[in-house]
C-alpha cells in the first residue's frame, strides 16, 4: 500500500510548453478532472467520473503540467488527519506510523515523498497548511476569491480555497501564479480597484483581479529587512513546548535577518474554533443534501420508497465524521436554534475579521505555529473528535477572516516537522511569500 497518497492514478499531460512543463502534479480528489474518477474520499462517490475539468485543472494543463493522480483526502474534506477517507488513511513519509495531516494529506504526502513535484489541495479551515506542516513542505491558503472554486466539490462555500503545496516557497508561489486569477464561472473570484485587462487580456475595460499579471514567485527573495512581524501570543498558549521552542528559534533567525517582532493579541480567537465549526457544519449540511442517491451518489441498490432509499443511500455512502457534521449543521440551522448558534457564529466571525485587520495595521504579517502539536500517530485522534477540532485553533481563524496564509517548515522537534504560519492582509500573498522564503533560507 505504501503511503496510500493516491486514490486514483492518472497521466494527464498538459500542453508541451508552459511554466510547469516537465512538472508532475497531484490533484486533491475533490477537484473535478474530466474523465478521471473524483471520489472526495467517500464511498458515496466511489464511481463518479466528472464530465468537466475544474478551472484550476484547465490552468494546470495550459501551463504544461502532467497530472499524475487524484490525492487521498479526508472524506469530503472533513478531518485533519486523512483517516476519515473511505479508501484508507494516507501515511506521513517522514514517519509512516504518523498521520500526514488533513484533509489534503495525500497531496502533502505525495510531494514530501517525491511522488509528485507539486500538488493542489483545498483549505476550508487549515486543510492545506495542516498537512504541509506535518509533512515538512510548503502550503499556501490564498485570499478568498484569488483562486477559482469552479469544479471544487463544495464543503463550506464561504470558507474554502484551493491552494498549492510544494517543496519550496518559490515553487508553491509559482503554482499559485498559474492557478490564480478571475473566472467568469465563479462569482466568488474577486477583483481589485485598478483597471486593466483581465487574466486573458480579453477585456481592456475590465477591473484588474489582484492576480492579474501576478508574479508571486518573484516575491520569494528572502528580504525581510525592516519587516514588522506580529507574533500572536494567544495562539502559543497550550501549544506543545517542542513546537513553541522550534517556532521561537525560527523567529530568532528572522530577527537576525532584519525583521522586527511585535506581540499582538486578538481577543476574538477564544471563540474562533466554535464559530468556525458552526458555520462550516451548517454549510456542509446544505451542500451535502444533493448526495441522495438520485442526483449524486450511490443508491445502494435500494428500490423502496424515496424516503427510505434516501436514508439508506446516506447511511451507506457517508462515513461517521461526515454524518456527525451534517447532523450538527442541520441542528444549528433548525428553527429555534438558528439565532442561538448560526447567527452568533457569524457575529463572532465578524469580530475575528476586525481583530485581524487591526493587528495587521501594527504589523506587515502575523506569525504563529501552523499546528500546536506534532503529527499524531495513526489512530490516536479518531476516538476524540473534539480534540481533533481543537487542533485547528491556529488555522481556522484565517479562513473566518478570508485572509492569505502560508505554512513553511520551521525546523524539527524529535525528528518531526514543525511548521511556521504567516498570515497577511487581504491579497497580501507577496508579503507572506517573501517572509516565508526568509524562514526557508
Amino acid at each position: 500500500m505504501g503511503l496510500n497518497a493516491f486514490i486514483t492514478d492518472a497521466e494527464i499531460e498538459g500542453d508541451a510548453d508552459g511554466p510547469l512543463s516537465g512538472k508532475t502534479v497531484a490533484v486533491k480528489d475533490n477537484i473535478s478532472t474530466e474523465g478521471v474518477r473524483t471520489t472526495c474520499g467517500s464511498a458515496m462517490l466511489d464511481d463518479y467520473v466528472p464530465p468537466y475539468d475544474a478551472t484550476v485543472v484547465e490552468r494546470l494543463k495550459d501551463a504544461g503540467a502532467t497530472i499524475v493522480g487524484k490525492a487521498n483526502m479526508d472524506e469530503f474534506g472533513m478531518g485533519g488527519t486523512t483517516e476519515t477517507s473511505a479508501f484508507g488513511p494516507a501515511k506521513n513519509p517522514v514517519d509512516e506510523s504518523r498521520v500526514p495531516g488533513g484533509s489534503s494529506g495525500g497531496s502533502a504526502a505525495a510531494v514530501a515523498a517525491g511522488e509528485a513535484d507539486l500538488a493542489l489541495g483545498s483549505d476550508t479551515g487549515g486543510s492545506v497548511r495542516n498537512p504541509a506542516a506535518f509533512c515538512g513542505v510548503v502550503g499556501i491558503k490564498p485570499t478568498y476569491g484569488l483562486v477559482s472554486r469552479y469544479g471544487l466539490v463544495a464543503y463550506a462555500n464561504s470558507l474554502e480555497q484551493i491552494g498549492p503545496i510544494a517543496n519550496t516557497v518559490e515553487e508553491a508561489a509559482a503554482l499559485l501564479d498559474v492557478v490564480s486569477g478571475p473566472d467568469p464561472r465563479d462569482a466568488t473570484t474577486q477583483f481589485g480597484s485598478e483597471t486593466g485587462p483581465d487574466r486573458d487580456g480579453s477585456d481592456e475595460s475590465a477591473t484588474a483581479h489582484p492576480a492579474a499579471d501576478s508574479n508571486y514567485a518573484a516575491a520569494a527573495d528572502g528580504d525581510v529587512d525592516g519587516t514588522t512581524i506580529g507574533v500572536i501570543a494567544d495562539l502559543l498558549d497550550g501549544a506543545d513546548d517542542r513546537v513553541v521552542e522550534t517556532f521561537e528559534a525560527a523567529l530568532d533567525d528572522l530577527r537576525a535577518q532584519g525583521a522586527e517582532m511585535v506581540a499582538v493579541s486578538l481577543d476574538s480567537l477564544e471563540h474562533a474554533v466554535q464559530a468556525y465549526y458552526v458555520i462550516a457544519m451548517s454549510e456542509a449540511s446544505s451542500n451535502l443534501a444533493r448526495f441522495d442517491g438520485v442526483r449524486y451518489g450511490t443508491s445502494g441498490g435500494y428500490e423502496g420508497n424515496w424516503n427510505e432509499a434516501f436514508a439508506r443511500a446516506r447511511e451507506e455512502g457517508f462515513g461517521e465524521e461526515v454524518k456527525r457534521r451534517i447532523l450538527l449543521g442541520t441542528y444549528a440551522l433548525s428553527a429555534g436554534y438558528h439565532d442561538k448558534y448560526y447567527k452568533k457564529a457569524q457575529d463572532a466571525r465578524a469580530w475575528v475579521k476586525r481583530d485581524f485587520d487591526e493587528a495587521l495595521e501594527e504589523a506587515d504579517v502575523l506569525a504563529t505555529p501552523t499546528m500546536p502539536v506534532l503529527p499524531p500517530e495513526l489512530g490516536e485522534s479518531l476516538d476524540d473528535p473534539l480534540q481533533l477540532y481543537l487542533m485547528d485553533a491556529n488555522t481556522v481563524p484565517v479562513n473566518l477572516a478570508n485572509l492569505p496564509a502560508i505554512s513553511v517548515p520551521a525546523g524539527e522537534a524529535d525528528g518531526l516537522p514543525v511548521g511556521l504560519q504567516l498570515i497577511g492582509p487581504k491579497f497580501g500573498e507577496a508579503a507572506i511569500v517573501r517572509v516565508a522564503s526568509a524562514v526557508e533560507n
